[in-house]
């Protein structure tokens, strides 16, 4: 995995009340990734770009929703998310990430 890969992979934090749930309760972070991200990938990113220590990561992938705009029909696009558990001791504060 080179340095450039690395880079691409973590696309946005994830900041919604679930998200936000799951960070209180069991210091886990998050995110959006590119949809052929491995689990490895995805922690040696987040070690990378956070310099945190990374317990476990779980991916799933969401289907878009057929959503109606006006009269057309349209679709959401599909995401891959990655909740990445930290170690213990470890966090991640994404108000201070520039």
């Amino acid at each position: 995995m080179n340095n450039d890969r690395l880079m691409q992979i973590i696309l946005a934090p994830i900041v919604t009340e679930k998200a936000t749930m799951v960070a209180e309760q069991n210091n886990q972070v998050a995110f959006r990734v590119i949809a052929d991200a491995t689990k490895p990938e995805v922690k040696a990113a987040v070690e990378l770009l956070f310099k945190v220590e990374v317990d476990s990561v779980q991916v799933l992938n969401r289907k878009g929703k057929v959503k109606r705009f006006g009269r057309f029909m349209g679709r959401r696009r599909h995401e891959r998310k990655a909740y990445v558990s930290l170690k213990d001791g470890q966090e991640i504060n994404l108000a201070e990430v520039n």
